[in-house]
């Protein structure tokens, strides 16, 4: 396990973001740890909007280079006293969860300051939230809110028979607005009706596994949801094929820059001093977007639509390769 060096905690944002202390580590079941992070002097922590994230560097990776994954936000966001973060271990990922997983209480973590692309629209009438499994996280802030601020809201949440994570907190926010499935198709039994059945100008979130939010937004869009009020939250692309080595050329600067199999274009890219701006590095937030000027791209992100991965004129370099030996960008 690597840690942070343990100089003095900052609750002053920079571009390296915040170093904060491990205040608790609390199980929540048997594969889930909530880590609650605080600012050494006890000062408070930069404000949030519901369904922020922070980026944690957790340690190093397998070539040395830093491993950064993004973990929702679970606590109030108004000038919170701390940021909780609720991470389920994954055996067979790329070592964050372990990282995260083997905190204790004392430890330093670098953490990007908060940010989202999941917040509540403020002018809906109603918000029905779904989550399934861990991603139970960025809804919570959205329930924590919506209590606070009395929105009208409902939750829909499907998980595994004992490995439901924040159940209590729900329970107590929601009382009867939450909805409880631990199989799939009780869960799709109760959500056709709930899809037909809701006051215009809802809107509709859903934080979970791909599958899940696949079927639900085709099952929102035939049922006459407007994309518009379809908003939802992947957890990130998990484990990807190492794929084939190739050369991304930069057209502006002339460069070439050799991508190893198991390397990813953005890493190549830091390692030749180009910096690009990242923060999940998951291919879901949309922040190391690049220019494609030429050759066939493997998209892998889970942000671009069809339109813009048919187009070819981009990709997200954390995750995304190139389909054939070169790659041309504008850079």
């Amino acid at each position: 396990m690597t840690l942070m060096s343990d100089s003095p905690a900052t609750n002053v944002p920079s571009d390296a973001g915040l170093v904060l202390a491990v205040d608790e580590v609390t199980p929540l079941t048997p594969t889930v740890r909530h880590v609650r992070l605080v600012a050494s002097d006890g000062a408070l922590l930069p404000s949030f909007t519901p369904g922020s994230h922070i980026v944690v560097t957790c340690g190093t990776g397998p070539e040395g280079q830093s491993r950064r994954n993004s973990y929702s936000l679970t606590g109030p966001g108004f000038e919170p006293d701390h940021y909780g973060i609720s991470v389920r271990l994954e055996e067979d990922g790329r070592g964050g969860s372990r990282w995260i997983h083997s905190l204790r209480a004392g430890d330093r973590v670098q953490v990007s300051t908060p940010r989202s692309a999941f917040a509540p629209v403020l002018t809906a009438r109603h918000h029905l939230l779904v989550a399934g499994g861990i991603g139970v996280t960025p809804i919570l802030s959205h329930v924590r809110a919506a209590v606070q601020w009395g929105r009208s809201f409902e939750v829909h949440y499907v998980h595994r028979e004992g490995d439901a994570a924040h159940l209590d907190d729900l329970e107590q926010l929601c009382g009867d607005r939450l909805h409880l499935h631990t199989g799939r198709d009780g869960f799709w039994e109760h959500m056709g009706p709930a899809l037909l059945d809701q006051p215009i100008g809802t809107h509709l979130y859903a934080c979970g596994p791909a599958a899940l939010i696949d079927e639900l937004s085709d099952r929102a869009g035939r049922a006459g949801w407007p994309g518009a009020r379809v908003h939802y939250e992947h957890f990130g692309v998990g484990d990807l094929d190492p794929g084939e080595p190739f050369t991304a050329h930069l057209t502006r600067s002339g460069v070439d820059v050799d991508v190893a199999s198991g390397v990813s274009l953005l890493e190549a890219l830091e390692s030749r001093g180009i910096a690009v701006p990242s923060l999940c590095r998951q291919g879901v937030c949309g922040e190391c977007r690049l220019p494609v000027v030429n050759g066939d791209i493997d998209h892998r992100d889970l942000y671009l639509g069809a339109a813009e991965k048919e187009a070819g004129d981009c990709l997200m370099p954390c995750v995304s390769r190139a389909n054939g030996p070169r790659l041309e960008l504008d850079l």
